[in-house]
């Protein structure tokens, strides 16, 4: 889930049932293929107004416990975005098939997205532009997110003010209940973790298991200490990289110092890209947003060839930015009713500044500055939940994994969640995104351990790469 990246999941059916529920037997199950079961759970449109608010339904589906009748339970899950999560549900189920020796496995789409109530705005909202930040980028970018919001208001209906980890916290509660469960299970991925982090703040008691996976961090409210990890992240990641190709074959610039050829590409900016068009150069902020974009391990190949081509002339593969599909989902929305950061050009400018002078010198600061917390602003302020520390009392142990290697949600932000919820255990892990999901088998069978028995890892337990 890199933020700059949201977009839902390719639309597939669902079919939602209304009517508001209180015990599992009366949830309205019904086969909607792929091996799952579908239903709705109705629920107030604002939890702050119950009784006078216009009820919403919140989509649900369910792999079944292979042995109904020695299952522990049911295990809520959402794995992030925040985006309609049924439909990729549909295509990783295989992912969640070992929690189903002991639990029904069930997703659920946050409020406003999926079939049903979801809602489609007219337009997508508007993509991410590069840093280094410049006035005028910044300032037709906000217009364009005030109109996205504008666009997309009425179509909300009342929802309006109402997408935020505040109300969907409210929603799991009413789909705990519903399922019949007396605790919640729990299995919050990427965004998911931080629906997770309100639920324990709201409903510590109703709590039984936790477990968190790849966390992005609700309580930190300063705005360079939020990205200051996901810039290190990505400048280490260069440096990994740079590691691969002196000792891989593979790579294109194998044998050769890559840290050296990006230097020196920098240095010759603009860079000419004959195959973006006649004329066509790549400036130096540019090249590094680029190349941040690239340094997950999977990308490296690809990575080393468009330096290389860069160093001798040819940035093509370095003019333009990742292709990304349309969103017109509230992913924006949501995403900036809990993260309402609005530094401004000013206040975005000196951010940049300082994680490029005292963090990430050469690639680190390029993304997320605009690409994780720009493109708030111009959005309007309301119904927001912004981050805050949270002490839930009452609270049980919370399980917290993250992977070293993941620019997206660093492993700072899981450490310092565990830090904030007394008892619970960071387990680190060698990877990437989505430690569990990944398949990671170490962190596989702690989790399990732990959904089933309550038991943590040891202290001092970490897991290795796959």
């Amino acid at each position: 889930m890199r933020l700059r990246l949201l977009g839902a999941l390719a639309a597939l059916s669902l079919l939602p049932l209304s009517g508001t529920t209180a015990v599992a037997s009366e949830i309205g199950w019904l086969d909607c293929g792929d091996g799952l079961r579908c239903a709705g759970v109705t629920v107030p449109s604002d939890w702050a107004s119950p009784k006078h608010s216009t009820p919403i339904t919140v989509n649900l589906a369910k792999l079944p416990a292979r042995d109904q009748t020695r299952k522990l339970g049911a295990l809520l899950v959402n794995p992030g975005g925040p985006a309609a999560a049924i439909p990729g549900f549909r295509l990783s189920k295989a992912s969640y098939a070992e929690l189903t020796q002991w639990f029904d496995v069930v997703m659920f789409d946050p409020r406003g997205f999926g079939a049903g109530d979801g809602v489609s705005c007219p337009s997508p909202f508007p993509a991410a532009v590069d840093s280094p930040l410049e006035r005028k980028a910044f300032t037709d970018y906000r217009e364009a997110n005030a109109n996205f919001a504008r666009s997309c208001s009425p179509g909300m209906g009342p929802l309006v003010g109402k997408v935020n980890s505040w109300q969907v916290a409210r929603d799991m509660n009413a789909i705990r209940k519903a399922l019949g469960e007396r605790k919640l299970r729990y299995y919050g991925n990427s965004y998911g973790t931080v629906f997770g982090q309100t639920y324990a703040e709201l409903f510590p008691h109703n709590v039984e298991r936790m477990f968190l996976d790849s966390v992005l961090d609700h309580g930190e409210r300063r705005l360079f200490e939020w990205m200051a990890p996901m810039a290190a992240t990505t400048e280490r990641n260069l440096h990994r990289f740079a590691e691969w190709c002196a000792k891989a074959e593979s790579c294109a610039l194998y044998g050769k110092d890559a840290l050296a050829v990006f230097d020196r590409v920098i240095a010759k900016a603009p860079v000419p890209a004959p195959g973006a068009g006649s004329g066509v150069t790549v400036s130096a902020g540019t090249i590094a947003a680029r190349v941040a974009d690239q340094t997950a391990e999977r990308r490296w190949p690809a990575l080393a060839t468009a330096l290389a081509e860069a160093d001798a002339g040819d940035a093509t593969a370095l003019s333009r930015a990742p292709q990304q599909p349309p969103d017109n989902s509230l992913a924006r929305t949501m995403l900036c009713a809990d993260f309402p950061f609005d530094a401004g050009f000013v206040g975005h400018k000196a951010i940049e500044e300082q994680l490029r002078r005292t963090v990430a010198p050469r690639v680190g600061w390029a993304d997320p500055v605009w690409g994780m917390t720009g493109h708030c602003d111009g959005l309007p302020k309301t119904g927001t939940h912004p981050p805050h520390p949270i002490r839930p009392v009452g609270l049980p142990p919370v399980l917290i994994t993250s992977g070293s290697n993941d620019t997206i949600t660093p492993v700072e932000h899981g450490k310092r969640v565990a830090a904030q919820l007394p008892g619970s255990r960071y387990l680190p892990a060698t990877g990437g995104h989505a430690v569990y999901r990944g398949g990671n088998p170490c962190v596989r069978r702690h989790v399990h351990r732990y959904l089933t028995t309550g038991e943590l890892p040891a202290p001092g337990t970490s897991c290795p790469a796959v």
